[in-house]
């Protein structure tokens, strides 16, 4: 069973900053990519940035060069930090484990983002 928990998120104003973390279970973490996804209401989720086993990273082009995806395979955790926030932005962020596809079934509770202009 994957297990992975979201944490993080909260008001903040625009402009502002915050750093999502993703503790997860039930795999070897180290060797699958993971991704970070947002759900806005009303829409489907999005994917916003993935990152490899080697670390290679990819990002949606609305976040480019605001978000910064990372992992830390000692800690199980993938991290999503987030600069200069635009109301845009507000979303349900979920963690997701981009290897297989049973892996890809698995999702967390998510983390609320909410920006205020």
């Amino acid at each position: 069973q994957v297990h992975l928990v979201e944490s993080g998120g909260g008001l903040v104003q625009a402009g502002g900053s915050l750093r999502l973390s993703c503790v997860v279970s039930g795999i070897t973490f180290s060797i699958n990519p993971m991704g970070w996804y947002r759900q806005a209401p009303g829409k489907e989720r999005e994917l916003v940035a993935r990152i490899t086993s080697d670390h290679n990273t990819n990002y949606e082009d609305s976040v480019k060069g605001r978000f910064t995806i990372s992992r830390d395979n000692t800690k199980n955790t993938v991290y999503l930090q987030m600069n200069s926030l635009k109301p845009e932005d507000t979303a349900v962020y979920y963690c997701n484990v981009m290897g297989t596809s049973f892996y890809r079934s698995f999702w967390g509770q998510g983390t609320q983002v909410t920006v205020a202009s």
